[in-house]
């Protein structure tokens, strides 16, 4: 039988060295390494796998007994399930913005109250707050065609904007509830919600704060300038920078496109937790008012809305006929299409490393270390994380080894570090087995080695400095 580790560096030969040294298609390279590793895993590796996921043994075995092609195709469709619309809508939204003037609005609306100068500061925090109550990949997906155009005003600092908008995003998905990793950690280590959610954005800003030193770093060390794309050329770009504001849309339509889906997925978010808590009937037009808010709340009909906006708000102001319209939408959705292929195609190598018994072998390995929980609950997320991609699945795995040792131990200082540490571990380290990674560079341009000399090393030392802070935190401020 292989050890999982093994099978785990033959596929991160695989996609690296595909990529990298013989230039392959990421989705070939991906898919090949996805092949590999299904073929290596184990069948009783296999089984244990989906019991462990609450099947049966005999529906357990049912799965093990399904083909290679089929398991990796679902794999493959449960990352198109997740994010096959959010990219297709907002590859409308941002093309969109950016043809009809939106983005331009917005970007000259900010510079007046941040100055460009310290544009970069504006975009850490709302990439930060922003991703709070709204999934990452949303706050990507609408944040980089602001930080295109933004590009435009300072030719030397598109690095920089992209880096700042990754590094706020990453760190509240990591750190502060209701995010689906840190909403779980909650349950799992008992840990109060308020509690967490203070600590968390207390220490993201820190963190963020060490992400824009390293952003500025990395943007004076790469010159990474802003590059032509499938969806968006630069002499189109610079056409619209050149405008006058009078041919511009007003900054309410502007925001539309991009503050429908936010503020519906906020509110959606605050109103499932108010409903759920309070068994009292609602009157009729209370009960009809929150269907309405559930249903323009859910994640992919607020943004399939806000792509309707951007479409209304790039006819009104391109006077666009329905064959222009319909030639926008084809190269829109082209760009969108295939960002969801290298996407969904990560995911499914992701999900066959999972599959493999990574992360049972890595909880193997770390099982018996009660002394420096702190630490050791960072480690046990890291090696999950850069093991098998998905930063949840580390969150989840650590959480199910460390939680019994935090009940049992005494620990000598507040769960709210041991949740903290295991946020900063889900950090390291990004690279292709991550779905994220692949919406990073996609929406940026960036090219797979420009981001693994950039994104990776700045989430890195971000989460790095997290583990830092926590553990001092934990011996100045124990809170028990």
């Amino acid at each position: 039988m292989i050890d999982p580790i093994y099978i785990l560096v033959i596929g991160m030969v695989i996609v690296v060295g595909g990529i990298i040294v013989f230039k392959l298609h990421p989705f070939i390279a991906l898919i090949a390494a996805a092949i590999v590793v299904a073929i290596l895993t184990p069948a009783n590796e296999l089984q244990a796998y989906y019991i462990a996921k609450g099947l049966s043994a005999s529906e357990a075995l049912k799965q093990v007994n399904k083909s290679i092609g089929e398991r990796i195709a679902t794999e493959f469709g449960n990352t198109c399930m997740r994010i096959g619309l959010l990219i297709a809508s907002a590859s409308i939204i941002g093309k969109a913005m950016f043809e009809s003037g939106a983005a331009e609005k917005v970007v000259r609306s900010m510079i007046k109250v941040t100055g460009i100068r310290n544009a970069p500061v504006g975009f850490i925090l709302s990439g930060f707050f922003m991703t709070i109550p709204v999934f990452i990949d949303t706050v990507l997906f609408l944040m980089m065609p602001l930080a295109k155009a933004m590009s435009l005003r300072s030719s030397k600092n598109y690095l920089l904007l992209v880096l700042t908008v990754i590094a706020g995003a990453t760190m509240a998905n990591s750190y502060v509830p209701p995010s689906p990793g840190p909403l779980y950690l909650v349950s799992a280590l008992n840990v109060p919600i308020g509690l967490a959610i203070l600590c968390g954005i207390l220490l993201g800003l820190c963190t963020i704060s060490v992400g824009y030193l390293i952003a500025n770093y990395l943007n004076k060390k790469y010159h990474i300038p802003l590059r032509d794309s499938p969806d968006i050329r630069l002499d189109e770009i610079k056409a619209i920078a050149g405008k006058a504001d009078t041919d511009l849309p007003a900054l309410g339509w502007a925001v539309l496109p991009a503050l429908f889906p936010m503020i519906m997925i906020c509110i959606r978010s605050f109103t499932e937790a108010f409903y759920k808590t309070n068994s009292y009937s609602p009157l009729p037009w209370i009960h009809k008012t929150i269907e309405g808010i559930l249903f323009f709340g859910d994640k992919n009909i607020a943004i399939l809305t806000g792509a309707a906006f951007a479409l209304m708000v790039l006819v009104k102001e391109k006077n666009t006929d329905q064959d222009k319209l319909k030639a926008f939408l084809q190269s829109a959705l082209m760009n969108g299409g295939a960002i969801i292929l290298i996407t969904a195609a990560g995911g499914a190598f992701g999900g066959m490393l999972q599959q493999s018994g990574i992360s049972t072998r890595i909880a193997d390995m770390t099982k018996g270390y009660q002394i420096a929980l702190i630490p050791l609950a960072f480690l046990i997320t890291m090696v999950v994380r850069t093991a098998q991609g998905s930063a949840t699945v580390a969150l989840i795995t650590a959480s199910g080894i460390l939680a019994g040792m935090a009940q049992n131990a005494d620990l000598g200082f507040n769960t709210v570090y041991l949740y903290l540490a295991i946020g900063s571990g889900a950090k390291l380290i990004p690279w292709m087995n991550d779905a994220g990674f692949w919406i990073m560079c996609k929406t940026s341009n960036l090219t797979e080695k420009e981001a693994l000399k950039t994104i990776a090393p700045m989430q890195s030392l971000m989460g790095i400095t997290g583990l830092i802070l926590t553990m001092i935190a934990a011996k100045i401020f124990p809170m028990v």
